[in-house]
């Protein structure tokens, strides 16, 4: 049993229960309030199905089905549930390829029909007059390729499953499944109730990020199937954080709606300020959860929660964040809070990537990388997955580490893995101890161009590389390498590239801290789930680059456009709601201690706004000397 199936029960889990063991099946959403414990409910939820009903389900053959966001999720809700053969555990793109690859022939035509809506879509582009001749070029170029794949898809002998789409390899990514999973199971009839009797027990992790489309299909298996199957939503519409997520989930015919207000995480001060936030949307209201301590009720502490100002002009961003640290490591009596050690638990919640790479560093690297439109270049990047910056994520800077280490033995593992001149072939003959001098040579040359302020840029690293043979170099690096390098400006990767090589190469120090979680800094829209002892929100509209959302805007600085309020005034997503939602769940992840930085255009009438707003006492509204 795991500490959270073994957890007292909230009056939420009891009504869950309840739920669960009515017959005929009744379908469910719980709306959990950041740190409820949504994934406790979940998991003993699927524990209680296991004791009451598993004996019956083993008889039948059937299961109970938990689809999720991540693949993190399914490892976390596995680790709870164990090992059974009751449970079926995965994402919801997983589980949609499960129903969906036995009918190739109709994956087939689904593939066929999505190139040739993007063959129609290029076209469209070549047949307005308006469009520019390069942009009517890229689309002729696109139709062509378009036209090469649909050539071969006839002989694609089976459609598979991956994370990008290639048709002509037969791959279909993640938004493919997602679009044509529920296709299918709206067309399809007897798929419904062949879901509905396999599984007639369906939780679905995570709502509110769910795909609307996928959660329609989910419904329309309830509908058909009312009695026979029970479809549960867990999730909260206020941590909505991804455009194409469902949000608040309606209720469907004889459903149960139950809510959890508990908040086992965030003291009474930041509780204070979340409450506020949420009052302005659905209006649930947390309260402190019964915490433990020894097996004894404790009281929630009441922690802090302050707002610093300072004007968006004129000001070192940098230090700013800096003084704030320090006066909170002062007031708090608490010196982690100006750490940059895991241990520390402090993290630095910023809106946007660039902000980040700024603060650390690489902002040509970014810049590169993140400027051009190069498609999954954006994805990768925040997790080091470009195929260009991999040689130094995974070779080059652990390779220095180790030398400045002096861990010879990982040098030189480093090196038998990666290095030309020392396989078995080209040692044949040679002195061994002489190679070996000369690489360490190389290593410790190498070692010196990745010093900050060297000077030395990315092409320089990788052409020293390259002419001496440290590491194996990806091929598609070497048409950037020489000197007669075909420029081709036309070309999103090539313009990223030629950028990302005159780029400092000490930046990638900075790079590999901030993607392996090794500085303070987190991306706002990256933390859901998450919490930490210490949390600073830094609320920057002037260095955001993003428009989906508008501190200024939120507390009234900045006069709403007219697209915002006509889509206020058509109760449609807006910029209010989403920022609104994203600093709700900024917030929220503070266990002990939350300082939020809002840099302004003018600091006095910022405070009289954050009053207004209210959250935060008069006396924890800071503004500090300058």
């Amino acid at each position: 049993m795991t500490k959270r199936i073994g957890s007292p029960d909230t009056e939420a889990d009891v009504s869950l229960r309840t739920c669960l063991d009515q017959t005929p099946k009744r379908s469910f959403i719980m709306v959990a309030g950041a740190g409820s414990g949504k994934t406790t409910s979940l998991v003993k939820a699927l524990a209680h199905l296991d004791i009451s009903k598993g004996k019956d389900l083993k008889r039948l053959g059937q299961k109970i089905a938990c689809v999720t966001y991540t693949e993190v999720a399914v490892d976390e809700i596995r680790d709870d549930v164990g090992d059974t053969p009751l449970l079926h555990v995965s994402t919801i793109h997983s589980f949609l390829w499960s129903l969906v690859q036995s009918f190739q022939v109709d994956i087939r035509q689904w593939v066929t029909g999505r190139i040739t809506e993007k063959v129609a879509k290029e076209q469209t582009k070549i047949d307005n007059p308006r469009t520019q001749a390069r942009t009517k070029a890229k689309a002729a170029d696109d139709i062509a390729r378009y036209s090469r794949q649909l050539a071969l898809i006839a002989a694609v002998p089976k459609f598979t499953y991956g994370t990008g789409s290639k048709y002509e390899s037969g791959i279909l990514g993640h938004d493919d499944v997602l679009k044509m999973g529920p296709i299918f199971i709206s067309s399809r009839p007897l798929l419904r109730t062949l879901v509905a009797q396999r599984f007639p027990y369906f939780f679905v992790d995570e709502s509110q990020d769910t795909n609307p489309d996928v959660v329609t299909a989910l419904k329309l298996i309830a509908e058909a199937n009312a009695g026979r199957f029970c479809l549960g939503f867990f999730g909260d519409p206020m941590q909505k954080i991804y455009q194409t997520g469902a949000g608040a989930i309606p209720e469907g015919e004889n459903w149960v709606t139950i809510t959890k207000p508990e908040n086992f995480r965030c003291p009474t001060n930041v509780l204070n300020v979340i409450n506020t936030i949420r009052a302005e949307d659905d209006g649930l209201h947390q309260v402190p959860g019964q915490r433990f301590e020894n097996g004894a009720p404790v009281e929630t502490p009441a922690g802090s929660a302050k707002l610093f100002l300072f004007p968006n002009s004129g000001v070192n961003r940098p230090g700013c964040l800096a003084r704030v640290r320090a006066w909170m490591s002062e007031v708090s009596g608490d010196p982690l809070w100006q750490s940059d050690e895991e241990s520390g638990d402090v993290r630095l919640l910023v809106l946007v990537h660039r902000i980040a790479a700024r603060q650390l560093g690489f902002e040509e690297v970014f810049a590169a990388l993140n400027d051009n439109g190069v498609p999954g270049f954006k994805e990768g990047l925040r997790d080091g997955t470009i195929w260009a910056v991999r040689p130094f994520m995974n070779l080059i800077l652990p390779l220095v580490a180790a030398a400045k280490a002096g861990n010879e033995f990982e040098v030189i593992s480093i090196l038998r893995a990666n290095c030309p001149r020392l396989t078995e072939e080209r040692l044949k003959g040679q002195n061994v101890a002489a190679v070996l001098g000369a690489l360490k040579q190389n290593v410790a040359s190498l070692s010196t161009m990745l010093e900050t302020g060297g000077g030395i840029t990315v092409r320089q690293v990788l052409e020293f590389i390259s002419e001496t043979e440290l590491l194996d170099l990806d091929e598609r690096f070497l048409p950037y390498l020489g000197e007669a390098m075909n420029a081709n400006e036309d070309n999103p990767e090539f313009v990223a590239l030629t950028a990302l090589l005159v780029a400092p190469a000490a930046q990638m120090l900075g790079y590999r801290r901030y993607i392996t979680n090794e500085s303070p800094f987190e991306t706002q829209q990256g933390i859901k789930g998450a919490q930490f002892q210490r949390v600073l929100v830094v609320l920057d509209d002037a260095e955001s680059d993003y428009n989906l959302f508008s501190y200024g805007k939120y507390f009234g600085l900045e006069p709403l456009s007219d697209t915002d309020q006509e889509n206020i005034a058509a109760g449609k997503d807006s910029v209010l709601g989403r920022t609104r939602r994203l600093y709700y769940v900024c917030c929220s992840r503070a266990v002990r201690d939350l300082a939020v930085v809002f840099f302004v255009p003018d600091v006095a009438v910022a405070r009289d706004a954050v009053i207004a707003k209210g959250g935060f006492e008069l006396n924890d509204i800071v503004i500090l000397p300058q």
